[in-house]
């Protein structure tokens, strides 16, 4: 049956099926799926106001849009939903134990260090772990994740507990995010001489979010001004509500720097995770695991920072994570040593990846490193697909030509030392506001050094490459003075920001704003066989200045919108400028001009922007 004609073109016609199509898909992908002519969907598409080609990438909207008017319900798989269907076809599963309960084994609890900058967070698992990390970090603010394993004491039973350190700066949201999605309980962090403040909020919301038990570290109890009580009331509004007034919360004063309290702390994690949490998996299936951090190592090649969740990840394990798959050559647990097989709830670090995968990306064992190459292989293209049909701008016949008209482009290169910085630094970057007469557009990122490919990139698309806590390898810092690239390093991210907002604006066209001057009133008109016609004036406001522009009024209606005053003279001399009170003689570009005409003078004035 042949539909009506959608935007002028006969395509087949739907009876309200649902049509499943991934994020990103093209115009041949959907037309695959109802037996049409892709071409027919780009006419028809075309003739609604939507112009793509029939193999580029299509957002959400247009593909619904498309759908409903050839009576197809399209349905947008979510990349989770994708995910999941793409494992099923391999026989895979992700986020379940196997096994009955005879099979589960007790596990440590996974612990997230959360908190407002500066109150304290990397000073306290520095003395939990008995070592120093904070002096290394730029800024003083951590901006990596770390996860570290501690042994203490419950009772007389020795325990362990795995800590996920999360950064602390606000750019880093999304990973602090995904700190507590792969955590079973959070400490947070509140210095008792400075109180709540908005990243306590925003680690709270995450937490809560992920439904994960909060256990509160009340800071710097040691300093002046130190009030635990105030701190107890302050987050009664965020329903932590301390046990001794009787809520569910432990909180725990401490002092980091001091020592003070510390294990008190952690047996009121173990304590917390006992009463409220059932932490059991079982060791002897497959590993299962989350990729907290990876970076680019010079020696080891892709190296990720891995948490195993479920299972025990043994070297020799063929290994998927997100789009970078590889088999496990070596493990390293925090302190270097080298780790055979690693237990539910371990952090280590996994060498063996092909490429870096992604913070937050799922770890997954599967049978063969071929079965690893193919999953990661369609992940990967279905994100490209998905970050085409994100970057696309959607443009209409209505608004083609001002899309047309020059808009001021900024395009960067981002590379960094982990994944995770590097796409916190990309949110951070293009979250930023700015005029819609210019436009910023990363065109490319990874992790590791700046690299003469890069700099080709960057040549050709003129762009400026960021280096975050990296810099150019080999002969690319020779290949960007040669080609005029611009590289940037940077070891604190909102330095980045800064700079990149402030070349965004420097982009801008000026505004300028009209600042009127004065006006004179034509008494007589003179005329000159040299010059032409010169009106005698006399100046009632203000004052008139040689080359200034004017607009000629004629009983209060505007005769010329935009001339000069392209002469001034006072008496028998030349003037720059003539003010209130004083008659002079004038020359306009425009010749028009009758006794009692007033020349209002006027200039424009660059306008600073916001």
């Amino acid at each position: 049956m042949q539909a009506p004609s959608v935007g002028g073109v006969r395509l087949p016609r739907g009876n309200g099926e649902v049509i499943r199509l991934a994020r990103g898909a093209s115009l041949s992908d959907f037309a695959e799926k109802i037996d049409a002519n892709p071409a027919a969907l780009v006419q028809a598409l075309f003739n609604l106001g939507e112009m793509v080609t029939a193999t580029q990438s299509v957002n959400d909207e247009t593909l619904e849009l498309l759908g409903g008017e050839m009576n197809y319900v399209v349905h947008v798989v979510s990349p989770e939903d994708e995910d999941r269907e793409l494992l099923e076809s391999f026989d895979l599963t992700y986020g379940e134990d196997e096994g009955g309960e005879e099979d589960l084994e007790q596990r440590p609890p996974v612990v997230t260090v959360m908190g407002h900058v500066d109150h304290g967070k990397t000073r306290l698992l520095d003395t939990i772990r008995k070592a120093n990390v904070r002096e290394g970090e730029a800024g003083g603010i951590t901006q990596h994740i770390g996860a570290y394993q501690v042994m203490t004491h419950l009772g007389e039973d020795d325990r362990l507990i795995t800590f996920i350190d999360t950064p602390g700066h606000e750019a880093f949201t999304a990973m602090r995010a995904r700190g507590a999605k792969a955590t079973d309980i959070a400490i947070l962090v509140v210095a008792a001489d400075d109180g709540v403040m908005p990243q306590t909020v925003e680690a709270i919301n995450h937490a809560q979010a992920a439904d994960v038990p909060i256990v509160v570290a009340v800071n710097k109890i040691d300093k002046e001004g130190a009030n635990p009580e105030k701190i107890r009331q302050q987050l009664t509004e965020y329903n932590l509500v301390a046990e001794e007034y009787g809520g569910e919360t432990m909180f725990v004063d401490i002092s980091a720097r001091e020592n003070i309290n510390i294990d008190a702390l952690l047996e009121a994690v173990l304590l917390t995770a006992d009463a409220a949490l059932d932490l059991r998996a079982n060791p002897e299936q497959d590993a299962q695991g989350v990729a907290i951090e990876a970076h680019l190592d010079r020696g080891r090649g892709p190296v990720a920072t891995v948490l195993i969740q479920r299972g025990t990840l043994r070297v020799g394990d063929s290994i998927v994570a997100g789009d970078a798959y590889g088999r496990v050559r070596r493990m390293v647990d925090e302190h270097g040593a080298d780790v055979e097989a690693a237990l539910p709830s371990r952090p280590v670090q996994v060498v063996g990846f092909t490429s870096v995968p992604g913070a937050g990306d799922n770890l997954l064992v599967v049978d063969e490193d071929r079965i690893a190459r193919q999953i990661a292989d369609r992940r990967n293209a279905r994100k490209r697909n998905a970050l085409a049909a994100r970057s696309r701008k959607r443009i209409s016949l209505e608004d083609l030509d001002a899309a047309l008209k020059e808009t001021s482009e900024l395009n960067l290169i981002l590379k960094g030392d982990n994944s995770g910085t590097v796409e916190a630094l990309e949110e951070a970057l293009l979250g930023i506001e700015i005029d819609d007469e210019v436009r910023l557009r990363v065109i490319d990122r990874g992790v590791g050094g700046v690299t003469e490919t890069n700099v080709n990139l960057a040549s050709a698309s003129n762009a400026i490459i960021i280096g975050f806590n990296v810099r150019a390898e080999g002969k690319a810092t020779e290949l960007a003075n040669r080609e005029g690239v611009d590289i940037r390093y940077y070891s604190v991210i909102y330095q980045a920001i800064d700079e990149i907002e402030s070349a965004l604006k420097g982009m801008l066209k000026p505004i300028y704003e009209e600042v009127e001057l004065g006006r004179a009133e034509i008494r007589a008109i003179f005329r000159s066989s040299k010059i032409g016609l010169i009106a005698g004036c006399m100046v009632t406001s203000g004052v008139v200045k040689r080359n200034a522009k004017a607009r000629l009024l004629r009983d209060n209606m505007v005769v010329a919108e935009s001339t000069t005053i392209s002469s001034l003279r006072r008496e028998k001399d030349d003037a720059m400028e003539v003010r209130e009170g004083f008659e002079c003689g004038m020359t306009l570009t425009y010749s028009d001009i009758k006794e009692g005409d007033v020349i209002e003078a006027y200039e424009l004035r660059e306008k600073p922007r916001d």
